[in-house]
């Protein structure tokens, strides 16, 4: 099955996970992680889900899924061992039209989430096509290696770049020139080695404005 990548806007939308595992903890942080408003359904929890829970990060019923659950929600996770519950959440988000993911069950799923890097406003998404997630974790792993900070940095200083050089350049193709010239030279190399001085000189000498 080919997939269409798509990002998700999840800010303040009601997402459902279902199941209380490491798995179920996974899902339910990266969803926090999106501003989503996470309600966890489960009678039993890791360390982790009962320390969100009491820090009332997500709105927790403490019991097993049953029919009616995802009424309201944007988007739901199954992560239970239970593949009877799971079919039924499969079910109902399939009455309903909402988004599902069952968890290591890719017929069962209208969307996949991909291994993700995040360095800062940088998202980097790996993505096997449910066929060996172990794979994406692994190709993640290699570049969190090879993406350093430097990235957070080079991406706050285009942030501040952006309007001034809309201003200064109202035709996009230069502007899109320019921004390759910048993402070409040695700005994030010299971040890396802690000279931001010189890579804010580097900016001014390619965009001729001073950050």
């Amino acid at each position: 099955m080919n997939y269409y990548p798509i990002s998700l806007n999840l800010q303040q939308q009601r997402c459902l996970v279902i199941g209380g595992g490491p798995v179920a903890e996974g899902k339910v942080h990266g969803l926090l992680q999106a501003e989503a408003r996470v309600t966890l359904i489960t009678p039993t929890l890791t360390q982790g889900l009962q320390a969100l829970v009491t820090a009332q990060r997500v709105t927790y019923c403490a019991r097993e899924y049953q029919p009616g659950d995802l009424a309201g929600a944007f988007l739901v996770i199954g992560a239970t061992d239970d593949r009877a519950i799971n079919e039924q959440v499969w079910q109902e988000a399939q009455d309903r039209h909402i988004l599902v993911n069952i968890v290591d069950d890719t017929p069962h799923c209208t969307f996949i989430a991909p291994a993700l890097l995040r360095r800062g406003d940088l998202t980097v998404a790996i993505s096997t096509g449910g066929k060996a997630p172990a794979l994406a974790v692994r190709l993640r792993e290699e570049l969190e290696r090879a993406l350093g900070q430097e990235y957070v940095r080079f991406l706050q200083l285009a942030g501040e770049l952006r309007e001034p050089l809309a201003a200064r350049h109202a035709d996009f193709a230069q502007r899109k020139a320019i921004w390759y010239q910048l993402v070409d030279a040695d700005i994030l190399a010299l971040l890396r080695q802690g000279n931001e001085a010189a890579a804010r000189r580097r900016i001014a000498e390619i965009t001729g404005i001073t950050l």
